[in-house]
């Protein structure tokens, strides 16, 4: 996928408590977590004392290099590959982020997007907490270190606060805590090895490459606690029943290999391919996939229409994040040293694109030009999901609605500027039937625009507007008392 074109990765967290080399086991777990986020990873380790971390720019292998992971020891750690959603990309936003307060060593890693982050960083401005990032995770860790007054747990009382999308990991020195919002917006499961210790994880595919048994999905609301004596649980929310996961994460997100919600997500994707060929019949004379997230609907399309598949693009695995861009020497460089197209595949024959989304359209247009520049005769366009209408405020990277293309064009505008001859998107109703899943399971509101936690975006710019102009008033006020 084109990154400057397609939603971007959230986060992916992973954690390791009752082995020796947790570091390690954290470090692979992270490698298979990679598609979840590129921009940083960290891992903090604990041996019961202390905390020994480890975080920097990058992919997974870049970051922990050479003897690293030796330095990282205890039997106890949690890891974190991110991909800014809420603060920008920079180390200082690198997780997991540590704190030492009156209650010890906290470490915290998060998956998700706080919508009350705003109010609850002013709040905490107010009592005269000072943050060191721009990431709604510390928040978290703030409130954490704040001591109750009516005798409440802490941890408890925190994410009651916490409004929005969020899995958590959180390591003391003597626990490892998972924590999932009550929607249940975005996947943490349960995992445990053969020496009995306990995996926390986003994806059940960084189970597998550790040889961790998937024991069961982190329930909405459910916090689970795993220290010497065990596991045990608590439910924060008794009381919420919605259930908000993202659908997306079936239709791109995850990774094939993962089950999400006791579903193989190949499968689903499979599915989404076969309904699109129910609800869009259309004669062609090959299938073809984008890769590589097309590749299941494109597959479950051809199975179900009898039309051959066929790998007519194919992707250059070995393209880094950045590279010499030559200006008119080579046209269209950014697309094809991606995607090279086979042209004998695809001259003369009436083609079928599957794609997961389309965002923008600017990408999917290039295809479309290069299959006919290659003498396709036809160039039909399929998406594997209904066109993305709203932005995300959950933790997705889905730009406003002016840089979204199906909320301002019909699809026949849209069809004509990809310049395809047809283009069909998969209906809402398909895309949940090939969950397997009731409508009510899942967040759709980049759809349909159905918000499940309520976000006004005029509150997070009213705080920005007052906290600007009390800075702008002590700044001008000669009476203020200097700290020298």
């Amino acid at each position: 996928m084109d990154k400057e074109t397609h939603p971007k990765h959230y986060c992916g967290v992973f954690g390791v408590h009752g082995h020796p080399n947790a570091a390690e086991l954290t470090y692979y777990g992270l490698y298979a977590l990679q598609h979840r986020g590129q921009e940083s990873a960290g891992i903090v380790s604990s041996d019961g004392k202390q905390f020994f971390e480890h975080k920097g720019m990058g992919l997974v292998p870049q970051v922990f290099k050479g003897d690293v992971l030796h330095g990282l020891v205890g039997d106890m750690a949690i890891g974190h590959t991110r991909y800014s959603t809420t603060g920008s990309s920079h180390i200082g936003n690198a997780q997991p982020l540590t704190v030492d307060c009156f209650r010890g060593q906290i470490a915290i890693a998060h998956n998700g997007n706080l919508t009350n982050a705003s109010a609850l960083r002013e709040e905490l401005e107010e009592r005269g907490s000072i943050f060191q990032t721009t990431v709604d995770s510390e928040i978290v860790l703030h409130w954490l270190a704040q001591p109750t007054d009516n005798g409440e747990n802490t941890l408890v009382s925190t994410i009651r606060k916490l409004e929005g999308a969020y899995s958590l990991l959180i390591m003391t020195g003597k626990e490892m805590i998972g924590v999932r919002d009550p929607h249940g917006f975005r996947p943490l499961c349960l995992g445990k090895m053969e020496n009995g210790g306990y995996v926390l994880s986003s994806e059940t595919c960084a189970l597998d490459l550790i040889q961790a048994k998937f024991v069961r999905d982190v329930e909405p609301g459910e916090i689970v606690i795993i220290d010497d004596k065990g596991l045990r649980s608590i439910q924060a929310f008794p009381d919420q029943t919605k259930r908000s996961f993202c659908i997306f994460e079936y239709v791109y997100f995850a990774r094939p290999d993962s089950n999400l919600a006791d579903r193989n997500v190949y499968k689903v994707r499979v599915d989404m391919g076969r309904e699109l060929a129910r609800e869009n019949p259309l004669e062609g004379d090959i299938v073809v996939p984008i890769p590589d997230s097309g590749n299941c609907a494109a597959l479950g399309y051809s199975l179900e229409s009898g039309i051959p598949f066929e790998m007519a693009f194919v992707r250059n695995h070995y393209v880094g994040r950045s590279f010499l861009q030559p200006t008119q020497l080579i046209r269209d460089f950014n697309v094809r040293v991606k995607l090279n197209l086979i042209t004998d595949l695809v001259k003369d024959k009436r083609v079928i694109i599957v794609d997961d989304s389309i965002v923008r359209g600017t990408t999917c247009k290039k295809r479309v030009n290069s299959l006919k520049e290659a003498g396709a005769k036809e160039v039909h366009v399929l998406v594997s999901c209904p066109p993305h209408k709203n932005p995300c405020v959950y933790g997705i990277d889905f730009p406003d609605r002016s840089k979204l293309m199906a909320a301002n064009y019909d699809l026949g505008e849209i069809c004509q500027y990809l310049d395809a001859d047809s283009l069909n998107y998969l209906s809402q109703e398909g895309m949940v039937r090939a969950t397997g899943k009731p409508e009510q399971s899942f967040c759709m509101a980049c759809y349909d625009g159905n918000y499940p936690v309520e976000y006004d975006p005029t509150v997070d710019k009213h705080i920005m507007e007052r906290r600007r102009d009390r800075a702008e008033s002590l700044a001008g006020d000669d009476s203020q008392p200097k700290l020298l």
